[in-house]
């Protein structure tokens, strides 16, 4: 069996595009969840595209605790999930949005440069994996 760190990629590697659910925390304290394609590195860490007056800005400006669960999408063929636990930033340097500008954003944003299109930095603290047909759970942390 592979380790935790390299079952949890595959996992993620297996589902291109990753579509994942983000939670962050409200000014009010409660959860807010919404769908995100994070881009994953081989460490874990992710880089989410946004818009700066996305509501996912503000919460993490407020509280940069974040979840997200992503994994298996097809109920009827059952695979494995992964739960993160992860802490997020909000990146506006203009050289890491070139960097991680895609012609895909161009759907949303006038181009890299445009002032409204920012990065989310998330770097996963721990991730369990959870085996559908197993039942049992993998952790990872870091």
């Amino acid at each position: 069996m592979p380790d935790a760190k390299t079952e949890a990629l595959e996992i993620i590697r297996a589902q291109q595009p990753l579509i994942a659910s983000l939670a962050t925390v409200a000014e009010d304290g409660r959860p807010w969840v919404r769908y995100v394609v994070p881009n994953v590195s081989d460490d874990l860490s992710m880089i989410v595209a946004t818009s700066l007056r996305s509501r996912k800005v503000s919460h993490i400006r407020g509280n940069p605790e974040v979840h997200l669960t992503c994994g298996s999408t097809d109920m009827s063929k059952p695979g494995n999930y992964l739960q993160i636990e992860a802490r997020a930033e909000v990146i506006t340097d203009p050289a890491a949005r070139k960097a991680h500008w895609s012609e895909g954003l161009s759907n949303y944003f006038q181009g890299p440069d445009d002032p409204n299109y920012v990065l989310l930095s998330i770097t996963p603290y721990r991730i369990e994996i959870f085996g559908m047909t197993d039942m049992n759970t993998q952790v990872w942390e870091a």
